[in-house]
């Protein structure tokens, strides 16, 4: 057997090999299992539509109204069936009464650590963009929120957050699919905007950070 037939085998290998493991959230927006994917995302999908027709107070009634009736009727259905098998099932519900739903201490102070850092991180490149550190990049800045402004004459804010909620789970895997021409592409994008960017600054002094003094 020549090295190219060696080399052909190990690459069926390699992609036959399964996807590497992914949390679970990574896991549900990347489609890894369609059946808890899908209630997820259709679950979330008909609450967030449901929120442009009502109001949140009302969604929120609605829903738990309908999860009392059920769990209500699934409890008396339970209680008949056990009077009348004479049963000692006990409660329906006693596994998810007695599962522990405390917040983990540790895993909120870490949450909210990251938190604060994005949020002290973000409000100092607000300041650095508004104060006009970098000329270029407050004029970047000022198109995108011109750009923002199109945007939201075009869309109301629940309407973004629908389309978010459906780029959640559609873009990653579209990504992953086809990774390498996106990543090939992306790189020429990224190329001619640091070109533009670099002839820009070159044209506008005034964009330029002053130099540091030289010891």
């Amino acid at each position: 057997m020549g090295r190219k037939d060696r080399d052909y085998r190990k690459g069926l290998q390699y992609s036959a090999d399964p996807l590497p493991e992914k949390g679970p959230v990574e896991s549900l927006i990347y489609w890894r299992d369609p059946k808890k994917s899908g209630p997820v995302f259709g679950g979330v999908f008909v609450i967030l539509l449901a929120l442009t027709y009502f109001s949140l107070i009302s969604v929120v009634a609605y829903l738990s109204l309908v999860v009392l009736v059920g769990t209500i009727s699934f409890r008396i259905y339970k209680n008949i069936i056990q009077a009348v098998q004479k049963t000692g099932d006990g409660h329906p519900f006693k596994e998810l009464l007695e599962l522990n739903i405390a917040l983990p201490h540790d895993k909120v102070k870490e949450v909210t650590e990251v938190a604060v850092a994005h949020l002290n991180a973000g409000v100092v490149e607000l300041r650095r963009l508004f104060l006009v550190e970098d000329l270029v990049d407050s004029i970047k800045f000022g198109v995108l929120l011109w750009t923002l402004t199109y945007l939201g004459a075009w869309f109301n804010g629940m309407t973004l957050i629908i389309l978010a909620w459906v780029a959640l789970f559609t873009l990653p895997k579209v990504y992953e699919t086809n990774k390498t021409q996106i990543d090939a592409n992306l790189q020429i994008v990224r190329t001619k905007l640091c070109e533009i960017t670099s002839k820009v600054r070159a044209a506008i002094p005034i964009g330029k950070k002053p130099d540091e003094k030289k010891d």
